[in-house]
Formats: C-alpha cells, structure tokens, sequence
C-alpha cells in the first residue's frame, strides 16, 4: 500500500509538471477523433463542478486573510480580472470580425474568474503566492454574480443572453461544490489532507478532458476557421498578461505583487467557460475556452520559467 501512494504521488507531480503538454494532446485527440469525445460534452459541467469541490478541498481560512490586510490591493487585483480581461476579449473578437457564436465564448472566458492552475505558475514564477490564491479564491467566489452581468453587459448584442440561467449554472458548477469541499474539508481535515497530495490527478484529468470534449465537438470549425480564433486567444491572454503586469506598476506594487496579478488576470477559468458555452449556447461557443484552456498553459509556464530566473530583489531596488 505505501508503495502505491508513492507511485500515485509521483505520478501525480508528473502530471502537475506537464499540464500544459497533456491539455495540448487532449486537444490533438479530440481533433483525431471527435465524434466519440464529442459525446463527452454532456459531462463538461459535472467534470468541472469536481475539480471545483477538489478546489474546495484546499481552501482555508488563510486564503482570505489577505482581503483583511491589503484590501487596496486586491481589489485592484479584482478589477483588473473583471475590467481587462472581459473588454479586451470583446474588442479582440470585434477587431478580428468573429462571427457573433465566437465572440461570445470569447467573452464567456473574459468574464470568467482566475484559472485554477494560476497559483501553480504564480509559485513557479516567484510571485506573490498569498495575493494569487487570494484573487483566485475571491474572483471565483464573485463569479456567480459578475460573470453573467459581464456576458450581459458585452455579448448580449450578438446572441441572446439569459442572467439568471447562467447565475444558477454557475452556482451549481463552482460555488455549491466549492462549498462542499469547504465543510468536508472542516469535517474531516485529516482524511482531506492525507488525499490533497493526489488531487492534481484528478484536476488535470477534467480539463484534458473538457478540451478534447469540446475539440471534437468541434473539430471541422478548427480545421476552417481555427487560425483566426487562435490569434484571438494569443492576443486576449497575452493582453492579460501585459496589462495586469502594468496594473500593478502603475499602482506601485512590488515586483512579485506585480507578477502574480499579471498572471491572475491572464490566466482564466476556461473549464467554466465551456461549461456555460457548452449548456447554454451551441458547442461550437466552447471552442475559444478550449483553445484558451491549451494556450494559457503554455504561456503560463513559460512566463514562469522567465521570471525564475529573474531574481525579484534586484528588480525592486533599481526601481526603488
């Protein structure tokens, strides 16, 4: 038995390492061979209502002292999440003329809360890791009412938009199993903490998933029209990225307050993206959050291998 849970803990590491690598090959699969994982596109809310509650599972009180300390700065945080990311995926779709289904998934993962794996890429880029799982915590936890008043406000235009559908959808797909996670957690923390090491199994499985879900559902779109949509989702995050980075320059924090609100902002929660696409629009409204879902990863990571070998301290003297 203890040979076993060494083996799922190193397999475990070894999927959280290469994340961004198996979300690519789901996409790649779901393009080989779309009809059977396009059936799977009935599962993306209950896939993503699991990694919730896993998300759920590793929440503590801590997580939200932060608020309490430096308000200022998340709530600038919060802002640039819920202001850049939203207006720069509607004015990408209108500059690039995507047709209306499109620029309403790009605007499902603009208004979407902090991508899951954002504390990941935060840590590895030797970011402020409290601020990060703050934001993440705090914009998913805002998500239920932001998301559809965002989605509202910019797509309402181009296709029908119901609030209240996607209000409900989104309670029960992130904050119910969020909360489920948070009192099992409270009711048997030494059970939650002995299986917290193997939840990354279990969280990277559902977005492989999802992606190759939605990339088959949609295969003959990516094969016509994909090259567009891809520049679209280059852009979007890459403009999270710059601009949440800037965010906080401006405001004058430090440089790994800096780092973590850029990669925040850039980094979205595709897989409730596509769960909105996927539920309350047609399939094909999913694909820009399963083409994010394999960027974001990718750019995440690299931007953190860059900044690892940026030494923080430095950077905050000469600039002091």
């Amino acid at each position: 038995m203890p040979e076993q849970q060494g083996a799922l803990r190193r397999l475990a590491v070894l999927v959280g390492r290469w994340f961004a690598v198996l979300v690519l090959l789901g996409g790649v699969v779901g393009l080989l061979a779309p009809e059977p994982l396009a059936a799977l596109t009935d599962y993306v809310p209950v896939l993503l209502g699991v990694i919730m509650f896993g998300m759920g599972l590793t929440l503590r009180a801590v997580d939200f002292a932060l608020v309490a300390r430096r308000p200022l700065v998340v709530l600038l945080g919060l802002l640039a999440q819920f202001l850049i990311m939203p207006l720069a995926a509607w004015g990408i779709g209108k500059v690039l003329a995507l047709a209306p289904i499109l620029l309403v998934g790009m605007v499902l993962v603009g208004s979407a809360p902090g991508g899951t794996a954002s504390n990941v890429i935060v840590y590895l880029a030797r970011g402020d890791l409290a601020l990060s799982v703050t934001l993440t915590s705090v914009s998913t936890l805002l998500s239920p009412l932001l998301t559809p008043l965002l989605v509202l406000w910019l797509a309402a235009s181009e296709l029908p938009v119901g609030f209240w559908d996607l209000f409900v959808s989104i309670l029960q797909v992130v904050l119910v199993p969020i909360v489920a996670g948070v009192l099992v957690r409270a009711l048997a923390r030494r059970f939650v903490e002995r299986v917290l090491p193997y939840l990354p199994l279990v969280s990277v499985t559902g977005i492989v998933v999802v992606v190759a879900a939605i990339v088959g559902a949609n295969a003959d779109a990516v094969l016509t029209s994909g090259a567009l949509l891809v520049v679209a989702v280059i852009a979007h995050n890459g403009v999270g990225l710059v601009l949440g980075y800037l965010a906080g320059r401006v405001a004058g924090l430090d440089e790994t307050a800096r780092r973590a609100i850029s990669i925040e902002v850039g980094m979205q929660n595709s897989g409730l993206s596509a769960s909105l696409a996927t539920a309350h629009f047609v399939p094909l409204a999913a694909l820009p959050a399963a083409l994010f879902s394999v960027w974001h990863n990718i750019s995440g990571a690299s931007l953190a291998t860059y900044w690892a070998r940026s030494p923080v301290a430095d950077r905050v003297d000469k600039e002091a």
